[in-house]
């Protein structure tokens, strides 16, 4: 899996201080995509143990709230294969900071179907989350108002609940994560 690149001090993409990877690879091609140039697998860097164990000394300081993945899509197969055991190591290093995911996919026709990649592996990686955004960039529904989303399609979606209810159970701003 290559990466584009890695924000250590992220405060767009969930709450408070964090640390972003933004990975290769989509399959989606959203229209007016903001980041087109992840669509490419090949694109950026490859994800060494070197790069997870700088994103795991980046998470020590008490003022990093938490870490996110986006891209590119962390759900297509080749990327989720990586991403879910350097995640499940990183849910294990900080169980108390928050773990946000985008992705272009719905969580329940996609994900929860096995339609996306392995279901196993897909499963993996949910359960690493605390939160996930979900569905495609719409630009007819992009909206500049709307909270750590594009476009009003979009869910925020906390995942452990929803996984728990076997319903989607969305995040509003008063939930802290």
């Amino acid at each position: 899996m290559n990466y584009a690149n890695i924000k250590w001090f992220d405060i767009s993409n969930g709450p408070g201080v964090r640390v972003s990877l933004y990975v290769s690879g989509c399959r989606n091609h959203c229209k007016n995509c903001f980041n087109p140039e992840t669509w490419d697998f090949a694109y950026g860097e490859p994800f060494t143990r070197d790069t997870e164990n700088s994103i795991i000394k980046a998470m020590i300081p008490e003022y990093i709230k938490g870490f996110t993945l986006l891209g590119g899509d962390p759900f297509e197969p080749e990327n989720a294969e990586v991403l879910a055991p350097f995640m499940e190591r990183l849910r294990e290093q900080f169980p108390d900071k928050s773990f946000w995911c985008f992705t272009g996919y719905d969580y329940e026709a996609d994900l929860l179907t096995g339609k996306k990649g392995n279901p196993e592996t897909v499963m993996r990686l949910l359960k690493t989350l605390d939160v996930l955004v979900d569905g495609r960039f719409v630009e007819e529904l992009k909206d500049l108002n709307l909270l750590f989303r594009g476009s009003s399609n979009q869910r925020i979606i906390l995942v452990r609940p929803s996984l728990q209810s076997d319903e989607v159970v969305l995040w509003d701003e008063k939930t802290v994560v």
